[in-house]
This record gives structure tokens, C-alpha cells and sequence, in this order.
């Protein structure tokens, strides 16, 4: 056998493995085995590079892009309206009939019983990212991430890595298929276990994990988060041209894709209950899913029906209702935050709840545990927040309760508690020298949205803040390499890496660095208020309480807060010590730009397609708008985008204007007034 027919070989069967053990989950080959094949074949094409082809499965991981280049899509990819109830699933069905019964009939009585039934299929819908795959007579030629559905990014190098996706089809077809890479959550586990380890922030989910081990500039990163797909789409060409989804579907995995189970249900009535068997069946998977999928299944009707400018009418997912579990009760945990306000988080027996295991629930504060009428040894029924954060909803007593004795002191410092008249929180008073404080400030002040110093996990500011290096934002400016390197979590490289981001956040826009120093009151949106008010840092200083209050999105609990700031001495000294130390603070107000958005108020409600959450508010503040998290009669605008919540329902009711998504960007680009 000559080498180019050995390494046919060797490729045709790591792929067979590749397939059987990360689609159908039946490997063919042993671990040692198949390094030994993949070792071969790498050796061979080393030595004979002209027979090195894209789709050797050697080829999974390619270079370091610089960037991820945008590309049209060839077919759109559309969003999915919502059913959030089983009557909202018959309200889309019925539809479905009356449309098709005009195409077909033009007759508006054809509905339910004097209308045959319309075959659905119904699959679990993935919580994870969509793609697009292109292949070309059978060879994966390039993959686009979803973007705006009309452009989106190449990451074809990055998906290579990923083994459930097949380098070459086992037919040579033209095809390009849709489908939701997913990080399984037993790997998402080791993956912040990992992350902890390392100092590093955990991910919050499976479905953000996945997000940020996919948009790597390094493929290998990509390779070595265990990232997997469903494939639920395809569009072949006119040769292999199917008639139904499920057909699709099962021509999908014959060709060597991983794709999702479907249910073929005869009408409405099957799906509902198919739904319904989901929401239980779903916990005991290895990946999140956050609802059902139904279409009609015959692609023919499909392309009756058509679209709505942002959705197929032919589709909609079902959404499962917010899940709430009981748990054990162990303990109530006191942590102190960045303005010494104690919390009270309740410890639980690990649960398993909504894609991820609980251990740990919010209480909020003090006055919550009296109204929960919290006990040690308690049943907790816990809920997501949001689907984020987990919180305790209410409890019920058991044999083993035992009352929750309240602290006095300090649970980090031993400093004797005190109560703030008109405040529901207790409060830690010894702000100069308390740890836990001070690792607050510090984490928010290195925060994405303040400093945005990457490379600061949890880990490594306590061990800085033990070590005595930092105890207030501008130390972080005095740190060495030599004092990293007495870190165990610091090697030679994180050390230069870490420096070299403490520098580049020397250059910082005023609204960020006001909202890094974590005045008590002052966020994100109160910063830019600010920013816009008040030409530089020294004019903020001088300030007076009438200056603060007369302005719009100032009230006066934050305006007096702002002052008692400024008047302490300490304050003013570190800021001081930061611009002595080479921080340079530009406002990107008070240049020429006209702040044509000041005065109005954006509201933003959904997932956005093309910008995420915080890259449009940033641009709406940049021209002096207002972006608070919730709707109020103040509220000018409310943009929509996918899945949005109860504030566009309220939107409606207060009869505030309706922005898309698109609408939103024109806005912002000057094309469209307001």
C-alpha cells in the first residue's frame, strides 16, 4: 500500500470513529488506539505535505485569526415567534389552517373539524448558538455564526474543531445545513471547576460558555471546551430536494450529522402533550434546552405559508415555564459586599434546576428572611431569576427546622453591625479595613463595565488583599512583577499579561471611571449622567448637593452620596494617586459631538440580533440618551428584540412607541429622527 492510499485510510477511519463516538456515541476504536492512528496519519502528511487536504481530520484545529471576517448568508436565517401556553399553541395552529386553507381554498370557514389536520414535528429546542454549515460535494467549505441572520461571521476554523461536526459527508452532496452548537453540561462543570482553579470568573450558563469558547481567536481554545451540535435544518440542493422535515431530517443523519430527535405529531392535541412530557424529560439530559420546536412538516406548505418580516409563520417554539424545585435548607451564609451591606445566602442541598445544579440561592436582605420566615433545616422552594439567578420563593417547615440566629458582627472583620435609619440592610461600618469590602471594591473596580482590567479572578485579589499588596483601587497601579510572581496562581507569562492590562486601563473615559470608583448609588447609567454634566473629574469634585440634584436621573439619596464622596478626604487622595500614577481620564462628551439623543429614554427589552444589550446602550448613551433597565411613563422608547418579556407588554399598556431592532440602529446612525 503506497502512502497516499495508507493515509486515505487512516482518514476515512478516524472520521468513522469521530462519527460513532461523538454522534452516535459508540466508538469504534479505543482512546489508544485512535492516538495511535491520529499520530500515523499526522506523521505521513508531515512528511508529505502536498497530500494534506482541508478535510483531513488533522486539519480540525487551523491558525490564530486576527478577526472574524462578516459574510452574507446565502439563505437567511429567521428568528422564531413564541407560544408561552398550550392556548397560544393552538392560537398559531389555527392560523396555520386558515392560511393554508386561503392558499389552497380561498375559503375562510375551512377551519379545525372541515379541515384535515396539518402534520407538526415538535424537537427540544437547544439553548445554545445557532450556525450555518455550507458543504460542497461533500466537504465542510465554510461556517457562519447566525449574526443578524442576514450577515454573520466566519468562524469556519473554529467549528473544524468541534469532532461532531463532520469534515466530509458520507456522500458527496451539496448541502447547507442549520444547527445549535451546546456545551454538555457535565463539561460545563469542569470547565468552571477549571476556571475557579485558575482564578478566573466561572461562566454564568452552558449556552454563554459555549458563546465565549466559540468566538476565540484561537481555535485550539475552541478545541478544548468539548463543544457539540444539533443539526435541525437543512437546504439541499434541487437534486436531493426533500418534501418533509423529518425527511430532511433523516437524510441528515445518514449524511453524518449529529441532529436532534423529532416527534411527528398529527395535529395540535399530540404537540401539547408532547410538551408537556418534555418539561420532566429534559431534566435528565446533559444539555440545556429552554422549550420545544414545532413546524409543519411538509416543506411544500412551508413555502406557502412563508414569513413575517422577522419569522417563519410555519414555526413557533413553545416556551417551558420558569421551573421551581424544593431543596434542603442547610445553612444561611453572611457576605459582606463592596458598601459593607451584610446578605444573607442560603446554602442548599445541591438541586438540580433549569440545565444546572444549585447549590446556593439569594435571600436579598434581612426584612426577607423575616417574611419568609426563614429556619435552618426549612424545605426552600427556589426559582431563576430572570432564569439566572436562583432565589428562594418560599418555605415550609420540617421536623428538623431550627431557628436562624442573626449575626452582630462582621462575618468578615468581627466589627460590631449597625442599622441605617429608612434602610432595610445591616451594615459592616469599618470600610477602611475590612477584607471583604475591600475585595469588593476591587472586583468592581477592575469590572468590565468600570476598568475593565482582565485577568483579576476572585482568587488573585484575595491573595493580593492577604498579602497586604492592595487595599485600595490605586495600589493596583503600584503592583510589580516581582510581587505577582509570590502568587501560586501566577506564573511567569499571567504576570506580564496582568501588568500589560493594568496599563492599558490607564486610558479610561470619565463615565467609566466614575462608575469604577463605586460611589454609593452611582451604576453604569448614573456615570453617564454624570459624564454629561460635568467636563472633567475636578469639576465633579467641586460639586454641590443643589448641582447634583437639579439634574434629570439624579435624586437626592445619590446626589447626597456623590458629596459625602467627595468630602472625604481619602477619596480625593486616592484619585489623586491614580492620575499621579499615569490614569488619564477623557470625557467622550465634551468633545464637538451633539448629544442629539439628550433627554430621551431607551428601554431595551429581548435579545438583539445584531448588537448585544450593551454594546446599544453604549452607543444610545455616547449620543446622550437614557437606557434604564425598566419601563416607567418617563420612558420614551421600548426596543424589542427576540423573546422579549413582561416590559413590552407594559409598553404597550402605557402606549410608549415600539422599536425594532432595526428601527433602533437607524436611529443611531442618524437616519431616522425622533
Amino acid at each position: 500500500m503506497d502512502v497516499q492510499d495508507r493515509i486515505l485510510k487512516l482518514r476515512k477511519t478516524i472520521e468513522l470513529n469521530a462519527y460513532k463516538y461523538y454522534v452516535e456515541d459508540n466508538p469504534i476504536l479505543e482512546d489508544w488506539e485512535y492516538d495511535k492512528l491520529f499520530r500515523e496519519l499526522k506523521e505521513l502528511e508531515e512528511k508529505n505535505p502536498h497530500l494534506i487536504t482541508p478535510d483531513s481530520p488533522t486539519q480540525r484545529v487551523g491558525g490564530i485569526s486576527e478577526k472574524f471576517n462578516q459574510v452574507p448568508h446565502k439563505n437567511r436565517l429567521y428568528s422564531l415567534d413564541n407560544s408561552n401556553n398550550d392556548e397560544e399553541l393552538k392560537q398559531w395552529y389555527n392560523r396555520v389552517l386558515k392560511d393554508v386553507g386561503e392558499i389552497e381554498n380561498n375559503q375562510l370557514s375551512l377551519l379545525g373539524a372541515n379541515y384535515s389536520d396539518i402534520e407538526l414535528v415538535a424537537e427540544l429546542k437547544i439553548d445554545g448558538l445557532a450556525v450555518s454549515l455550507t458543504y460542497e460535494k461533500g466537504k465542510f467549505i465554510q461556517g457562519l455564526t447566525r449574526g443578524d441572520g442576514v450577515i454573520g461571521e466566519d468562524i469556519t476554523n473554529n467549528l473544524k474543531a468541534i469532532k461532531a461536526i463532520p469534515l466530509k459527508l458520507f456522500e458527496d452532496v451539496d448541502v447547507e445545513v442549520r444547527g445549535e452548537i451546546y456545551m454538555p453540561i457535565t463539561s460545563f462543570e469542569k470547565l468552571n471547576q477549571i476556571q475557579i482553579k485558575n482564578g478566573q470568573k466561572p461562566f454564568a450558563n452552558p449556552r454563554n460558555a459555549a458563546a465565549g469558547s466559540l468566538r476565540q481567536l484561537d481555535p485550539k481554545i475552541t478545541a478544548s471546551r468539548d463543544l457539540s451540535i444539533f443539526i435541525y435544518g437543512a437546504i439541499f440542493d434541487k437534486s436531493q430536494k426533500k418534501l418533509t422535515h423529518s425527511d430532511a431530517m433523516d437524510k441528515c443523519r445518514a449524511l453524518g450529522f449529529k441532529t436532534n430527535d423529532y416527534k411527528k405529531c398529527k395535529n395540535i392535541d399530540e404537540v401539547i402533550k408532547f410538551c408537556s412530557d418534555m418539561s420532566e424529560y429534559r431534566k435528565t439530559l446533559n444539555w440545556a434546552t429552554d422549550g420545544v420546536v414545532i413546524k409543519v412538516n411538509s416543506i411544500p406548505k412551508q413555502n406557502e405559508l412563508g414569513f413575517t418580516s422577522r419569522a417563519p409563520k410555519w414555526a413557533t417554539a413553545f416556551k417551558f415555564p420558569p421551573e421551581e424545585v424544593w431543596s434542603e435548607l442547610l445553612d444561611v451564609e453572611f457576605s459582606v459586599g463592596r458598601t459593607g451591606i451584610v446578605t444573607p445566602v442560603a446554602i442548599l442541598r445541591p438541586v438540580n434546576l433549569s440545565g444546572s445544579v444549585v447549590s446556593r440561592a439569594s435571600m436579598y436582605n434581612f426584612d426577607e428572611i423575616e417574611r419568609l420566615d426563614i429556619s435552618i433545616g426549612d424545605e426552600a422552594l427556589i426559582k431563576k431569576a430572570a432564569e439566572i439567578i436562583p432565589k428562594v420563593v418560599r418555605t415550609r417547615k420540617t421536623n428538623n427546622s431550627k431557628p436562624l440566629i442573626l449575626p452582630k458582627n462582621c462575618p468578615s472583620c468581627g466589627s460590631e453591625l449597625i442599622e441605617i435609619e429608612g434602610e432595610v440592610g445591616i451594615y459592616c461600618p469599618n470600610k477602611e479595613n475590612c477584607p471583604a469590602q475591600i475585595k469588593g471594591r476591587i472586583e468592581y473596580f477592575v469590572s468590565k463595565s468600570a476598568m475593565d482590567i482582565d485577568g483579576f479572578g476572585d482568587s488573585i485579589i484575595e491573595k493580593l488583599i492577604e498579602k497586604n499588596y492592595i487595599k485600595s483601587p490605586s495600589d493596583i497601579y503600584k503592583l510589580t512583577y516581582e510581587q505577582l510572581l509570590t502568587l501560586d496562581l501566577i506564573k511567569d507569562k499571567s504576570a506580564n499579561n496582568l501588568l500589560n492590562a493594568i496599563e492599558q486601563s490607564k486610558d479610561v473615559t470619565l463615565s467609566k471611571f466614575i462608575n469604577a470608583l463605586g460611589i454609593r448609588f452611582v451604576g453604569k447609567e448614573s456615570s453617564d449622567i454624570l459624564a454629561q454634566s460635568f467636563k472633567d473629574i475636578e469639576a465633579l469634585k467641586l460639586a454641590s448637593y443643589d448641582d447634583l440634584s437639579a439634574l434629570d436621573g439624579i435624586g437626592e439619596k445619590m446626589a447626597q452620596s456623590i458629596v459625602d464622596y467627595f468630602s472625604n478626604q481619602k477619596n480625593i487622595d486616592m484619585i489623586d494617586e491614580m492620575i499621579a500614577l499615569g490614569v488619564k481620564i477623557k470625557n467622550k462628551y465634551s468633545n464637538a459631538q451633539v448629544l442629539r439623543l439628550k433627554g430621551q429614554s431607551f428601554v431595551i427589552t429581548g435579545t438583539l440580533e445584531t448588537l448585544s444589550r450593551d454594546e446599544a446602550q453604549a452607543k444610545l448613551k455616547e449620543l446622550g440618551a437614557k437606557t434604564p433597565s425598566s419601563v416607567s411613563k418617563n420612558t420614551n422608547f421600548v426596543v424589542v428584540g427576540e423573546n422579549p418579556g413582561s416590559k413590552a407588554i407594559k409598553a404597550r399598556e402605557l402606549g410608549i412607541k415600539i422599536l425594532s431592532e432595526k428601527e433602533l440602529i437607524e436611529i443611531i446612525n442618524g437616519g431616522l429622527n425622533v
